[in-house]
């Protein structure tokens, strides 16, 4: 790249492959250019200010160069000869030159250049812009160039024969030679369809999700297939035909019913396969359940060995489906009196997509496909019917025709099937002054070094800045030599000016960035530079093998995996290996320090590098998963994609130290799992009790997504609030400079990624991947910072990154010149072993032969894993210092599976948190001693007068004097959980008073501002009660009390949003986490959230907490959706909740109206006695028969429903409540319907039709009542409210009259 670079600053480009020779009418400039630049260099002032500036921004990043004047024609013209070189001495070169191919060892072309070219020089001043395209310093690659290195394909044969050759057949060969040339009596052809698979996919899984539901069984793809086949030869009775010869002429018989062929592959008891095509008679008179049926009789017969001669015979079509044994396409042979047979190949993305992730393809809507053939007598049947007979089974198997809709039909499926839709420079004053600037000369380094360091593996650039010269400080070579004070810098009060630039330069601008400066904590600073400005001390020997094997094992973990599983997505870590050994001595420094646990969290780039090398994950599992099998101890549900998925183990040194390791699931969506991790490590911080905080979170980010995700700042925002920080956190950013195919220059304002990052006033530390001992320091030095001030900390590790964003992606479409930079680089394993051989620490055969034993011990367990599994191979890594306790130590009945070898973290393990015969109604006592806590104050404590009369409320509430309100009665439950040991933590925005000021779970003295928190004076063993108000973040907040609930099922973790509706704000966490965690990843929670929710004329964003896609999320009883419209029954709610088994996360929606409404209140009984109410009956109905309208409901609709009732007298109508939304209150709902055999039913809700509880009602529950269930609601709205308070009235009561017209 050098050589590049200077053959530019030549006038002459290696890298094009045409240079124009220049003539009279087309001058070269170059010469006019010099001497401009020579008179610039003499004097500015000689020039005009058009010319200074060109000359003064030359070097400056592109966005602020100035435009080159223009240069005058006469003077080109009229030059001196010896000025310029002759044009015809200036001539393109012969040939194209070669791109460096990639150097992956640690040969190096020592004698490339004799002569050293000119190092590059970009200015660094304006540090504020994004940093230029790699374009700016390498001039663009010819594609043209890259031809030269084209290989011809006879280069990839092996053993070909030099001339042609011919061969006799013999023996077997030549008899299926005869057998196949005598099928050719039926003229036959072929024709080919490829079919989307998309709905044929979805609609069997639902079809078959109802059939394990109800009457068992499960329908193929074949069954679907089988039928389109049949409807189209229907629609296409042409086709139906077979030929034959009548009186010795050719002859077409029609027939009146189609007989279905259906080829099966049949294995006898010595495991011989054979194949029988029996035939389904008068197909075309059978429902789609009875073809299924028949289909299902004849295999069954067929494997038995009981099918008849019967049963061969009278076959118009045959279907053969050797996709079932991966075959994409084939053209089966026509059997005689048939003419028709289709052939069915493997359902697959096309291969152009099969290395795209799951979810871009999602987005592009790719879906798989099949390929069909109809191979047909031609004598008979012609090509373009057969083409149509194909489209027509196109268009049935993509629900154009209604097709599977019949299919719904026929099995009574209650649901309707998916449809088909189409888819960014010396007097002595002089000397006086000079100490002064030595000490800004000192902080300009301290302050601006970071600018000027060597942190790019990719290009080699003398980065410049003005305030690093020592010419603008008034010193120069002669002072080197000349002994200066210091003030303290490196340990010493007086250095000579050589020694003072050698430990600047040593400290601030070799691969190392260092940005502290910017922290206000004189302490902090000095901290940071007491540790790195002191002399370089190399590492050990030891230490410099043990990065050596680090790196080794990381590189040679990719190149296994590219070369045994070419194509399959891993996300490599190549260009960025020094991750592995920058989190090994983080892990090392815990074990030797007392760290409890270490907890990481990162996305996929390198995840499975990290998995296998510190992780401890094994890698037989590894390779078994790509191999497309998952242990039983390693996934639960449907599970994840390989590099989504998590582990823990125990990392050990060699003396016995050791520190928890746990590494988190975590799903594409970039940086969603930073608050979850976050969360999990507060709550083991908790349950650990240290006040050292001995756990340690490692966050490991992209540099696009770093900056790019506001997630990254709002949980950077929670990092020192007392209700969420976690002691510090160690950041890492694996900076490969490109986010998929977009560079820093389009992806961000600033000059790093971690700029934004400043506010928090934590040491950032740029460091070189290339060097690995540089990564190492910077690790110990965060290490060390985050345990001492319990802050956090950044690494950017520069580095790149080898392949696409994905391994079958090709970056160098979009990058083409970073890519051919980093086609030529050797890796970091072989950087470093050069430094290692060239100080004679290492020979190249000892580092040859360390990388050949992994190598061959990654291949040993990849051909045992494929010979018998996993389970088969050695349980722990070769050369990894974690221990798996997933592969070798089951939990038994403690688990969460009957299956012995399934672990996992013992906060998952359902025991944990268990309370055994418990109750969600509470003693009487345990109400009144949380009413008297209430009235309790401290001395001298003065709360608010109209906090005190609410205090004095509550305790006769306590007491059964007054009913209970639903602020109270959310306490009650808090607090009865409490005495009994469960502990509650309640989160949100403003959630000590609450948005809606019912809940005052905190007081505040009225004078000083002192805070007095009843429920955590209510026993002396009581459990931990937390209330924190978050910031204004929903995102990062709900993603933070995921995570605790996750490691902590003892505790009641409660997130409350301020409006239902601002849980929008967090849909990622909900989508990712909340509703399918346990299905991916086995990990169960226990969360609340709360949303509040009602139409009371607040205008679109404060009225609906969005019911519908909660109930769209909700599947396999994941997750428990209620909205209760009593306080007792939101007291029931929330004690179920602490203790029920297994844990599932409870969405509640909660009320706003209802909280001072004086007819939503409980009496005290009904908290002493009772439990969760799934369904409400209508209590005041005296006589059921006489009800003829039945008015179904939830929440607050309830009252305004009862009131009405009461203003009309009406006395036939009863109101039930609905108060479980998800799991289906099926039963209950049915008995309390049956109460009225005689009414009709009526769903009423708030919401607009198209929203609200009714969608997933109507779909779900409906049905199975027995009776016809009108609906009662607002018109469908894209909005969820109305804003205009005049038309909210109007259809609040518009929707009441409706309710009892019905």
């Amino acid at each position: 790249m050098v050589a590049a670079i200077q053959a530019r600053t030549r006038g002459v480009s290696q890298t094009e492959e045409y240079v124009p020779t220049h003539t009279v009418s087309q001058p070269d400039p170059q010469w006019y250019l010099a001497k401009m630049r020579d008179l610039y260099e003499r004097d500015p002032q000689l020039l005009d200010p058009s010319w200074r500036a060109y000359f003064a921004t030359e070097t400056a990043p592109p966005q602020l160069r100035a435009k080159r004047p223009a240069i005058p024609e006469g003077a080109i013209e009229g030059s001196a000869p010896e000025q310029a070189a002759p044009a015809s001495s200036m001539k393109a070169p012969e040939v194209p030159a070669s791109v460096t191919p990639p150097t992956l060892d640690i040969e190096e072309a020592e004698h490339a250049h004799p002569t050293p070219p000119a190092a590059p020089v970009v200015s660094v001043t304006r540090s504020d812009l994004p940093p230029a395209p790699p374009a700016a310093v390498a001039e663009a690659t010819s594609p043209y160039t890259r031809l030269a290195h084209g290989r011809a394909a006879f280069t990839r044969s092996h053993g070909a024969p030099a001339q042609d050759e011919l061969h006799i057949l013999k023996s077997a060969a030549r008899a299926t030679a005869k057998h196949m040339e005598a099928s050719l009596s039926i003229p036959t052809a072929t024709s080919q369809r490829q079919i989307p698979a998309k709905l044929l996919i979805e609609n069997r899984a639902l079809i078959n999700a109802h059939l394990a539901r109800t009457v068992g069984g499960k329908v193929s793809f074949t069954h679907l297939i089988g039928y389109a086949l049949v409807e189209a030869l229907c629609e296409m009775p042409d086709l139906n035909v077979r030929y034959t010869l009548e009186g010795g002429k050719p002859a077409v018989e029609q027939l009146a019913h189609i007989g279905f062929g259906l080829a099966i592959d049949v294995a006898d008891t010595q495991g011989n396969h054979s194949l029988k095509v029996p035939v389904i008679h008068d197909a075309d008179t059978l429902t789609f359940s009875e073809f299924v049926d028949a289909y299902q009789d004849l295999v069954a017969r067929a494997r038995n060995a009981t099918l008849t001669t019967a049963d061969f015979q009278g076959a118009s079509v045959t279907l053969t489906n050797p996709g079932t044994l991966g075959t994409t396409t084939s053209v089966p042979r026509l059997m005689v009196g048939q003419g028709l047979i289709i052939g069915v190949g493997a359902t697959d993305y096309p291969a152009e997509f099969r290395g795209v992730s799951p979810k871009r393809l999602a987005s592009l809507g790719i879906g798989k496909t099949m390929y069909f053939s109809s191979t047909y007598d031609h004598r008979i049947i012609q090509g373009a019917a057969s083409g149509r007979l194909l489209g027509l089974v196109d268009a049935k198997l993509s629900g154009r025709d209604g097709f599977y809709e019949r299919v719904f039909t026929s099995l009574h499926v209650p649901a309707r099937p998916y449809s088909w839709e189409a888819d960014y420079e010396y007097d002595p004053n002089r000397e006086k002054g000079k100490p002064a600037r030595i000490a800004e000369l000192i902080h300009a380094y301290r302050s601006r070094g970071h600018l000027a360091a060597d942190t790019d593996p990719l290009a080699y650039r003398v980065r410049r800045h003005p305030d690093l010269d020592i010419a603008s400080y008034g010193l120069s070579v002669w002072d080197l030599d000349r002994p200066f004070p210091t003030g303290g810098f490196g340990g010493s009060d007086q250095m000579l000016l050589r020694d003072i630039l050698t430990r600047l330069h040593d400290t601030y601008t070799r691969t190392v960035g260092i940005e502290y400066m910017h922290i206000q904590d004189p302490e902090q600073r000095a901290w940071v530079q007491h540790r790195i400005e002191r002399p370089y001390k190399a590492p050990s020997p030891e230490a410099q093998r043990h990065i050596l094997d680090t790196l080794i094992r990381a590189e040679a973990f990719e190149e296994f995996l590219q070369t045994k599983f070419m194509g399959q997505k891993r996300f490599s870590l190549e260009g960025g290996e020094s991750l592995i050994p920058l989190l090994d001595h983080i892990l090392a420094d815990s074990a030797r320090t007392g760290i409890h646990e270490v907890v990481i969290g990162m996305a996929h780039r390198g995840r499975l590098n990290v998995l296998a090398n510190i992780a401890g994950k094994s890698y037989a599992q590894i390779f078994d998963e790509f191999e497309g099998n998952y242990m039983p101890n390693s996934v639960q549900g449907s599970g994840d994609v390989k590099y989504h998925l998590g582990t823990w183990g125990v990392y050990s040194l060699d003396d016995g130290l050791a520190t928890k390791v746990y590494m988190g699931a975590n799903p594409s969506h970039l940086e969603a799992a930073d608050g979850v991790l976050e969360g999990i490590v507060r709550a083991k911080q908790e349950a650990l009790g240290d006040p050292d905080l001995p756990i340690i979170p490692i966050l490991i980010h992209g540099d696009a997504a770093f900056i790019g995700q506001g997630v990254v700042q709002e949980t950077f925002n929670l990092s020192q609030l007392e209700g969420y920080k976690t002691g510090g956190t160690i950041h890492i950013i694996v900076n490969n400079q490109i986010g998929f195919t977009t560079g820093p220059t389009q992806g961000r304002s600033t000059g790093y990624a971690t700029d934004l990052a400043k506010g928090l006033q934590i040491p950032i530390l740029h460091v070189n991947a290339d060097d690995p001992e540089a990564v190492i320091r910077c690790a110990h030095l965060a290490f060390e910072y985050r345990n001492a001030f319990h802050k956090d900390v950044i690494i950017d590790m520069v580095c790149y990154r080898r392949r696409g964003h994905n391994e079958g992606d090709d970056p160098s479409m979009t990058q083409p010149v970073m890519y051919s930079l980093i086609d030529r680089i050797p890796s970091t394993r072989a950087v470093y072993i050069r430094g290692l051989v060239g100080r004679g620490q290492l020979t190249e055969d000892e580092a040859r032969q360390s990388i050949a034993q992994y190598e061959a011990e990654l291949g040993r367990i990849l051909d045992e894993t494929r010979a018998g599994g996993a389970s088969s191979v050695s349980e722990v890594n070769p050369g990894s210092r974690t221990h798996d306790p997933a592969l070798t130590a089951g939990v038994g009945e403690a688990g969460e599976s009957r299956d012995e070898e399934w672990t996992m973290p013992e906060s998952q393990m359902p025991g944990i948190g268990m309370m055994i015969g418990w109750t969600s109604a509470a003693p009487a006592e345990q109400l009144r001693r949380i009413g008297r806590a209430h009235v309790r104050f401290p001395d001298g404590f003065e709360p608010h007068p109209k906090l005190r009369q609410l205090c004095e409320r509550r305790l006769e509430m306590a007491l059964g004097n007054k009913p209970i309100d639903w602020g109270f009665a959310e306490l009650l439950a808090f607090g009865t959980l409490l005495m009994e040991g469960t502990g509650v933590r309640l989160s949100g925005e403003d959630v000590a008073r609450a948005t809606f000021v019912q809940r005052h779970a905190v007081l505040h003295d009225a004078s000083n501002g002192r805070e007095f928190t009843p429920l955590r004076f209510l026993t002396e063993n009581q459990a931990r009660f937390d209330v924190w108000n978050s910031p204004l973040s929903e995102y990062g907040v709900l993603a933070f009390d995921y995570g605790y609930s996750l490691e902590s099922p003892e505790t009641l973790t409660i997130w409350e949003a301020q409006f239902g509706d601002f849980a929008n704000g967090a849909q990622t966490v909900i989508d990712e986490f909340v509703c399918s965690a346990e299905q991916k990843w086995g990990q169960r929670s226990s969360l609340v959230m709360l949303l509040p929710h009602g139409y009371e004329g607040q205008g679109p964003d404060h009225s609906s907490a969005r019911i519908e896609r909660y109930l769209q999320l909700a599947a396999q009883d994941n997750m428990w959706i209620v909205q209760p419209s009593t306080p007792a029954n939101y007291f029931h709610m929330l004690r179920n909740q602490a203790y029920k088994r297994p844990r599932k996360p409870l969405i509640a929606f909660t009320p706003k109206q209802l909280l001072r409404l004086s007819a939503a209140a409980s009496h005290i009984d009904e908290f002493t006695s009772g439990s969760f109410q799934p369904v409400i009956g209508d209590t005041t109905i005296t006589d059921p028969s006489a009800v003829t309208r039945v008015l179904l409901c939830t929440g607050r609709l309830y009252y305004d429903l009862a009131k009405e009732r009461a203003h009309r007298g009406d006395t036939s109508t009863a109101i039930i409540r609905l108060e479980q939304l998800y799991p289906l209150p099926e039963a209950e709902l049915a008995e309390a319907l049956a109460q009225y055999p005689n009414a009709t039913v009526t769903w009423v809700q708030d919401e607009p039709r198209n929203q609200g509880a009714w969608p997933h009602l109507a779909l779900n529950l409906f049905p199975s009542l027995g009776r016809p269930v009108r609906l009662v609601s607002r018109p469908e709205s894209a909005t969820t409210a109305a804003g205009r308070a005049s038309l909210h009235k109007e259809q609040a009561a518009t929707l009441i009259a409706q309710a009892f017209e019905g």
